[in-house]
């Protein structure tokens, strides 16, 4: 069988004076790229960091420092470069003319590592649609990197022939997943409205790529997800219902990782993932407590928050991978958990601080009504979260977790 090559790169960026801190390559962002290039399954062999006050229209880092890419590529018998930053078409044609090799930006990087990990019918269609709207407005100054075949990174996707299309045929197709996804939506609208009838919240857990969201998920409710220490393991939202006390249960959902420099495109394909965080109840933030760049990433995640979660939904931030720093280095405070998702230890203050935000003036209790307040059943189906209903001779027995209208309403009939 023949032996998968494993591809070798450099890896390129630009800082420049002109660009906003977001749209800047730094040390950090490269180390970034390196892991996402690893996680794409290829090797880094050199990084190479330039400064101008602008980049150059033609090939982004200018002539000079593109030939001395040429002489590292040649040097580490590699054959593609990868860009921190977004390219133009022209800039991509223009660099491989130079350098020879196939050139891809962060951009297409993390889209390839998307379509690797795409596993359920939803995920392979929103990675779908997120590569179209990326290659659509490229189309015409695609070079070297459209004719590429027999695979490896950058090539996954969309296949060769359907590139090859013209603009009218790819629009179309953007159409026709955008009206499949749009089923999709409406599809977690119906289930949506079913939970919301059955009065179970739901928490989002978000946070910045291998935080370490999955492995919380799995600590908390056994949902058996793969947690690997790499980015973006986990593309498609897991919903698990836990237990967290007998006041309060709740269902849990995974999302997609943020990341710094996170494609529009993938913003706007993974909407219908991504409104879960919209009606949720209470976002969980996962940090990794020992990230070296973390406020720069809580940064990063704290902006998506704001554009797709609503205002009034509390957010706590999970600071994970506690047990490896010391506690001096953990902020405090009523919104923040220091925990260790892989060991177990500050899952009980978490527990405590969900219980304490979702069932603020929530109450667990146990009703007797005459059936002639069976029209009552509709009303704690709809306003409380009913745990058990039995039809007695006595009367219609009613568990329900309520708020105090209707702990005070129904008290004359409440067991004690």
């Amino acid at each position: 069988m023949e032996e998968h090559k494993i591809e070798r790169a450099v890896l390129a960026g630009l800082s420049a004076d002109c660009f906003k801190p977001a749209e800047q390559a730094t040390e950090q962002t490269l180390d970034e790229l390196e892991a996402l290039l690893e996680t794409a399954g290829g090797v880094c062999v050199a990084k190479v960091l330039q400064n101008r006050h602008a980049p150059d229209p033609h090939s982004f880092v200018g002539e000079g420092k593109a030939q001395e890419i040429q002489d590292l590529l040649r040097l580490h018998e590699a054959d593609m470069v990868v860009f921190d930053n977004d390219l133009s078409p022209s800039q991509i044609r223009a660099l491989e003319d130079i350098t020879g090799a196939t050139v891809l930006d962060r951009s297409a990087l993390i889209l390839d590592i998307f379509a690797q990990r795409a596993k359920t019918a939803e995920g392979r269609l929103q990675v779908e649609l997120a590569q179209y709207k990326y290659l659509l407005p490229k189309l015409s100054g695609m070079g070297k990197s459209m004719s590429r075949l027999g695979g490896g990174i950058g090539t996954r996707g969309p296949g060769e022939t359907k590139l090859e299309t013209d603009r009218r045929h790819i629009r179309s197709r953007i159409d026709r997943l955008e009206e499949e996804l749009d089923r999709v939506r409406k599809l977690r609208s119906v289930e949506r409205r079913r939970r919301q009838k059955n009065r179970i919240p739901v928490v989002a857990i978000v946070g910045y790529t291998n935080a370490g969201k999955s492995t919380l998920l799995n600590r908390l409710t056994g949902a058996g997800i793969p947690a690997n220490d790499r980015l973006f393991d986990t593309l498609d939202t897991t919903t698990r219902q836990l237990v967290v006390s007998d006041q309060l249960t709740v269902l849990l959902s995974d999302t997609v990782g943020f990341i710094a420099k996170l494609p529009h495109h993938l913003v706007e394909a993974f909407r219908a993932t991504l409104e879960e965080l919209e009606y949720a109840d209470l976002l969980l933030h996962v940090i990794d407590a020992a990230d070296p760049d973390r406020e720069d990433h809580i940064a990063v995640a704290d902006k998506l928050i704001a554009q797709l979660a609503r205002p009034e939904a509390p957010v706590i931030r999970v600071y994970n991978k506690a047990d490896l720093v010391s506690p001096e280095a953990l902020p405090v405070g009523e919104h923040n958990v220091a925990l260790s998702a892989k060991t177990g230890d500050g899952i009980d203050r978490l527990f405590a601080v969900l219980e304490r935000e979702l069932c603020k003036k929530n109450r667990r209790a146990v009703f007797l009504l005459p059936y002639a307040m069976a029209g009552q059943i509709d009303t704690l189906h709809s306003s409380a979260q009913v745990l058990r209903c039995e039809y007695k001779t006595e009367g219609i027995e009613i568990e329900a977790i309520c708020d105090e209208v209707i702990l005070g309403r129904l008290a004359p009939y409440e067991v004690h």
